[in-house]
């Protein structure tokens, strides 16, 4: 559609790539322009970080900020115990109440590089929504706000058809989320003034249930916003690498491998990448996209630097990019380069070189450690490496080894004492 935004927020939305659909432009754009606007996305606490596929969430929240509008960060600790079926081919396996604690401090860590915090107008908020959801009364929630819910048309959600229609099972437990997030969306309103949901374009049914359900029960007029489900120009999904997730908490994943992933970039995807987690200006976005042959190179280590900046600041985005042009262009080490630090007592008689290369993280197994040696796909200091029956030993480490998976992961192995 064509619609001419008034304010900033919208503008920025629909100008950078942010925006898939939304319930009403018109009075969300008029909402935007008073200023403080409060709007909110929920993170289940499913893991102790969360990874690059939640990045555009958090750039929504940031650039909310940005122009003047209240961020809510919602972690789901009461939500979590359930785990949302969206998408899924089978059930979450579920963490006991410890195990969301952790996660939620672990998660928590990654928003205070991106929003600010506080008690003025427009600073963020993180609320938990265990606040309403673990002390809830089973029949009075059922009586006050199942009544509102149509089965027939929650069974029409492609979240759960799309599982019904493969003859996937679907708990009942997992069929009451979608009930639990509307009411959260209602929850924030009435507690926090909070008028706008976002989230990707999975949620978007979710979504209209909390609208509808905040407009039954309170009668009050709420909005709500999605972005398109992101994947690479050769349709993998964002977030996941060849050796896993991309979290975005250093002790998870290092800020070099972080900047190397985005430094990996398809040439495609550079332009795209640029509006959505850099704050770029949008032409210049949209010329280092346009770039080609070397020079496009050099537009992905822009794109790596400015993201990292944002993640893990200034000095973690600088030395990275140190580590790699050493490693690249200079052939050398690197002081930056995943390491796997071994003692001597663990060394014993020695490490065979299919087990390093698992423990250093290039491969996921002793079979994928074969497999790449067999074709061909590892070095060591950068020499081919044939022999999978290499054992490393104290003499052969008396100075780091630096291995390599293909050409662009690389570590290093380290004799300590």
């Amino acid at each position: 559609m064509t619609y001419h935004p008034k304010s900033d927020f919208i503008a920025v939305m629909m100008e950078r790539g942010f925006l898939a659909d939304c319930t009403d432009y018109q009075n969300l754009d008029e909402a935007a322009l008073k200023g403080g606007m409060p709007g909110y996305i929920g993170f289940d606490a499913t893991a102790k970080s969360l990874h690059v596929g939640s990045l555009i969430q958090i750039m929504m929240l940031r650039w909310l900020q940005k122009t003047g509008g209240k961020p809510i960060t919602l972690m789901g600790g009461g939500t979590t115990k359930v785990g949302d079926p969206s998408f899924r081919a089978d059930e979450r396996p579920l963490l006991t109440p410890d195990q969301i604690d952790d996660n939620i401090s672990g998660i928590k860590k990654v928003f205070s590089a991106y929003l600010t915090y506080g008690d003025g107008p427009s600073d963020a908020l993180m609320i938990n929504n265990s606040e309403w959801l673990d002390d809830l009364n089973y029949l009075d929630f059922l009586r006050d706000i199942g009544k509102h819910f149509s089965v027939n048309r929650m069974l029409a959600f492609e979240s759960v058809k799309s599982r019904l229609d493969r003859e996937q099972s679907l708990s009942f437990l997992e069929f009451n989320y979608m009930i639990l997030q509307a009411y959260d969306f209602l929850e924030l309103n009435r507690r926090y003034g909070c008028v706008l949901q976002m989230g990707g374009s999975d949620q978007w049914g979710n979504i209209v249930n909390g609208i509808d359900l905040t407009r039954r029960v309170l009668d009050n007029q709420i909005f709500g916003l999605t972005s398109p489900l992101l994947t690479t120009s050769d349709g993998k999904k964002m977030g996941k690498s060849a050796d896993g997730a991309v979290w975005l908490n250093p002790d998870m994943r290092s800020p070099y491998e972080f900047w190397q992933f985005w430094r990996n970039t398809t040439d495609a995807d550079v332009g795209r990448f640029l509006k959505l987690y850099t704050e770029m200006p949008v032409d210049e976005c949209d010329r280092l996209g346009a770039l080609a042959g070397s020079e496009i190179n050099e537009a992905k280590v822009i794109l790596a630097n400015e993201i990292t900046k944002l993640c893990h600041g200034a000095d973690a985005a600088s030395t990275a990019e140190a580590t790699s042009r050493e490693v690249f262009e200079k052939g050398g080490v690197g002081d930056d380069l995943p390491t796997l630090e071994l003692t001597r007592e663990e060394l014993g008689d020695g490490l065979s070189i299919v087990q390093a290369i698992v423990r250093a993280g290039l491969a996921k197994s002793g079979k994928d450690a074969k497999r790449l040696i067999s074709e061909n796909g590892a070095k060591m200091d950068d020499a081919p490496l044939s022999d999978a029956g290499l054992m490393l030993d104290a003499a052969a480490l008396a100075s780091p080894i630096k291995l390599s998976a293909g050409k662009k992961r690389h570590a290093l192995i380290v004799l300590k004492g």
